[in-house]
């Protein structure tokens, strides 16, 4: 009898699971036509010209300039006085110039941001991918700056921030020393890579999509929200790592993705899907270093909600290819989403 040729067969199976994952997954829009070219204004560049003696100068320059930034900045994020109040503005400034940690901590963003040529490429594809699915978006003005770590994507009609120096590296000096209002948990995730996706996803959940009002919400309609944020991570930024868009660590989504029929299995067990108590809803969608009540040795995954909401909305989007991005954001029934995705804790 002639021999099997083994080596043939396991070619022809590669090339068949490489189709048949190719089937799965939705052919990704040509975004080449979309006229669309961001451009980040380091308004943390600027910060370099301010001395002690040119603050009237710049002050009304950056009042004209930046608007509606620059009044949040001065008043929320730097917290140094009222625009109108010059006179304790400009001494604060002056106090502020010559901190150390306002010299080290500038020294360090020119250091790690000479040019934010990548996220301006990664930004302009992904706003291309949501231009492509919603024509009718307005792109909001980028503005890069630092304010002493007091937040990292603020976001307003008129534009979304990008706080530098909270996306300075994992092993950035300047962290450990915020541990106490800074977990080390949430600050491993500064780092460059993650500048893109944060900003992102502030505008999707800010501007694009923003969580409906329904006074008490249960976890089905929470998990189902924050599923849909992240199937428009998905769409926007098809070649993103998903450990990236969730904001988990590579251990992290793999523990997830290996133990998801048992996560899903553990929620219906606890009654979990139709709880309305917030405190018992908020620690499986907010920060935090794992899931206490499952796994050992700490290595669960956290903000379970979120993982299992984007499952079920990927498997009703796959269930349903015919269904647009727009119809999707209509739905409205939670649980008539979850029946029509047919999940079974597993995608």
């Amino acid at each position: 009898m002639k021999a099997l040729n083994l080596k043939g067969a396991q070619i022809y199976l590669f090339f068949l699971t490489i189709t048949l994952m190719a089937c799965k997954h939705r052919q990704e829009p040509d975004v080449s036509n979309i006229q669309l070219d961001i451009k980040i204004e380091r308004f943390d560049q600027s910060l370099d010209s301010l001395t002690a003696y040119n603050l009237s100068e710049k002050h009304s320059q950056w009042q004209k300039k930046y608007d509606q930034f620059y009044s949040d900045f001065i008043t929320h994020m730097l917290q140094a006085g009222n625009l109108q109040d010059t006179s304790e503005l400009f001494n604060n400034y002056r106090k502020i110039l010559q901190s150390r940690d306002f010299i080290a901590l500038k020294k360090s963003i020119s250091q790690t941001y000479p040019t934010l040529n990548a996220q301006e490429e990664q930004l302009t594809i992904a706003f291309k991918h949501l231009k492509y699915y919603f024509p009718n978006i307005e792109i909001p003005k980028f503005i890069a700056f630092f304010s002493g770590f007091t937040v990292q994507s603020p976001i307003n009609e008129h534009y979304i921030g990008i706080g530098l120096d909270m996306f300075l590296g994992a092993n950035s000096p300047f962290y450990p020393a915020l541990v106490k209002s800074i977990p080390l948990y949430i600050s491993r995730r500064f780092t460059q890579e993650n500048i893109v996706p944060r900003t992102v996803e502030t505008y999707l959940r800010e501007e694009l999509f923003p969580e409906p009002d329904k006074g008490n919400p249960s976890m089905l309609d929470l998990m189902l929200y924050n599923g849909k944020i992240m199937y428009l991570m998905d769409r926007s930024m098809p070649l993103l790592a998903d450990s990236l868009k969730i904001g988990y660590t590579t251990a992290q989504i793999n523990w997830a993705n290996t133990y998801e029929k048992d996560i899903w299995a553990w929620f219906l067990e606890e009654n979990l899907l139709y709880e309305t108590d917030y405190y018992k809803i908020q620690k499986h969608f907010g920060e935090a270093p794992f899931t206490p009540e499952l796994g050992s040795h700490n290595e669960s995954a956290p903000k379970l909600g979120i993982y299992l909401g984007w499952q079920i909305v990927k498997k009703y989007m796959e269930a349903h290819p015919q269904t647009s991005l727009m119809d999707l954001l209509r739905i409205e029934d939670a649980q008539q989403l979850l029946r029509d995705a047919r999940y079974k804790g597993i995608n």
